[in-house]
């Protein structure tokens, strides 16, 4: 194994280890929590079979090369994970303005109700 291995071992496992934390402190949801390990545990995998991983993406995709097979897959992973950010963005701006139409509403009723009290003293 390549010096660059070790390490990536070495920070896929700190990276796991945080993500368990996380979930411990009730940060993350149980489905966040086994999307971050599953994609953990798959880059652990990667960087401890690199090249039989590269070379059966390979034959499997019909690329020329293996390396080119963990690009293409990356960069698949990588369109996923910003989609998933995106609806999370999406689904809180939603929830932001939904809050801030019922705080309006509600305030609005709160000024009636003070300028009715106004009017009676």
């Amino acid at each position: 194994m390549y010096a660059v291995q070790y390490i990536t071992i070495v920070v896929v496992l700190a990276l796991m280890v945080y993500v368990l934390g996380r979930y411990g402190r009730r940060e993350f949801e149980w489905e966040d929590f086994l999307f971050w390990e599953a994609l953990l545990l798959g880059l652990m995998i990667v960087a401890i079979f690199p090249v039989e991983i590269a070379n059966e993406i390979k034959r499997i995709l019909g690329l020329g090369r293996g390396f080119d097979a963990l690009f293409v897959i990356g960069i698949g992973l990588g369109y996923i994970l910003i989609f998933r950010v995106y609806l999370a963005v999406d689904k809180t701006e939603r929830e932001i303005t939904e809050l801030t139409r019922k705080l309006a509403i509600e305030l609005e009723e709160m000024n009636k109700r003070l300028e009715k009290i106004e009017e009676k003293l």
